[in-house]
């Protein structure tokens, strides 16, 4: 079915969406209904044959459930299964967005819209072309982004479908997540999927720069502006003209650096240090910090108004720990890649490397699993990596030593069982054993404690 001949039912609370929304339909489709109430709902679409739906994730509704559009999807899936439903959300409902399409959304659009995107995304509904079937095969769990990016956890594949409906739009993105965790690769995915993927990508450590440096470095310089000016220089934000910036390390700016920051955020133009004539910039800004959401919001730290400004979607990056089901992928995907750049026979992990491998609880992220896995493969003598290859960090070490000296009950059992399974190279039979406890036992208390 073509959407010329598409039936069209819009739902939305807000009157000036659904005459604009009527407006653009009624000569690209066959009919086209709107409806200010989500109770009708039921009523519409088992008295009338609709193809198509765009529905509202919010309304002020009696479904007093915080997220009514999931609640009227789940009703229209009920009643009349065979409907593409394309939910419209706001930037900051971008996670139950994502939720939406599992719950059987065929795609979400973002306030406001194109006029000629949204045309495209109604005309693949209407022809069974759903986004989770366009944007990965159902019969593969993993996901590669550049080659780099790597997940199949449920997590990992909440941010492919973020980035995938992010890195069209021009929107400001906070990644937000431990080190180590992969939130440079993030920023690259999402601008090699942005429409500024042919123009500059710029990398700057925020964290890293002085007061001095700070405006010569991003905004740039005349020749003589300071003592060792001795040419002019552009800065990262012209550099990055067109393209996109990656601010790294946000968190980690002083309240005077923050302030210059936003104002050339605010103006789209930056003042080059010796210089009173400003110069105009068009980038996307993508920013990265390790430092939790509610303390960057603490305004003796971080300038509130910078916050809302550069978060206009964030992306939260799980801890490996939190994501297990990807440990073997990212170890098999750098095993692959160390054995080739050392010019190493093709190695395995031997149950003894899975298992300390999925018990540890890595402090450090992938960056920390990356390290492990080159190091054993340099010093590997046959093709099989067993658990005495995987040699952890003394920084780890040390890390478990501090949690020890906690005496709070949980943590020193936590501590204990983090030992035992260490001293015996991840062999659960042999730390069971060592505990006085059953593997079924200490299987629960690795549960439990989430090891």
């Amino acid at each position: 079915m073509s959407l010329k001949n598409a039936r069209v039912l819009v739902i939305d609370d807000d009157t000036d969406v659904l005459t604009a929304v009527r407006l653009l339909l009624k000569t690209e489709v066959k009919e086209v209904v709107t409806e200010k109430n989500p109770e009708n709902i039921t009523n519409l679409i088992t008295r009338n044959n609709f193809d198509l739906m765009l529905l509202d994730m919010n309304f002020n509704s009696s479904i007093n459930t915080g997220n009514e559009g999931i609640f009227w999807l789940k009703k229209i899936k009920e009643l009349k299964p065979s409907i593409a439903v394309i939910m419209i959300t706001a930037y900051g409902d971008i996670d139950l967005a994502v939720r939406s399409l599992k719950e059987g959304a065929n795609d979400f659009m973002i306030k406001p819209w194109h006029n000629e995107k949204l045309l495209e995304v109604l005309s693949e509904a209407v022809e069974g072309k759903k986004l989770k079937s366009k944007n990965k095969n159902d019969d593969h769990k993993e996901s590669i982004i550049g080659n780099q990016l790597l997940g199949e956890s449920e997590s990992m594949k909440d941010i492919f479908l973020k980035i995938d409906k992010i890195a069209p739009t021009d929107a400001n993105v906070l990644i937000l997540g431990e080190n180590g965790t992969g939130k440079d690769l993030i920023a690259q995915a999402i601008h090699q999927k942005s429409l500024r993927k042919n123009k500059p990508f710029v990398k700057v450590d925020a964290g890293a720069l002085t007061e001095s440096l700070f405006e010569s470095e991003l905004f740039g310089h005349k020749k003589g502006a300071f003592t060792d000016a001795r040419e002019d220089r552009i800065g990262r934000f012209e550099a990055a003209n067109g393209g996109t910036i990656f601010l790294d390390e946000i968190g980690n700016i002083s309240l005077q650096q923050q302030a210059k920051l936003l104002s050339v955020l605010q103006n789209r133009q930056v003042m080059k240090l010796g210089s009173n004539e400003p110069v105009k910039i068009d980038i996307r800004l993508i920013c990265a910090t390790n430092m939790p959401l509610q303390e960057l919001a603490n305004e003796d730290k971080f300038r509130k108004d910078l916050v809302y400004r550069i978060n206009t979607v964030e992306v939260m990056v799980p801890p490996l720990k939190k994501r297990k089901e990807d440990i073997l992928l990212l170890a098999n995907h750098y095993t692959e890649i160390y054995t080739n750049k050392y010019f190493k026979p093709k190695l395995i992990f031997d149950k003894t490397a899975v298992d300390k491998l999925m018990t540890h609880t890595f402090p450090g992220n992938v960056r920390e699993l990356q390290y492990i896995i080159e190091r054993a493969v340099i010093m590997a003598d046959d093709n099989r990596l067993s658990a005495e290859d995987l040699i952890f960090s003394p920084i780890e070490k040390k890390e478990l030593i501090q949690e020890s000296d906690d005496m709070n009950l949980s943590n020193v059992e936590k501590s204990t069982i983090i030992n035992a399974i260490e001293k015996h190279h991840g062999n659960i039979t042999k730390a069971a054993k060592e505990l006085g406890l059953t593997r079924t036992a200490l299987y629960r208390r690795l549960s439990k404690y989430d090891i």
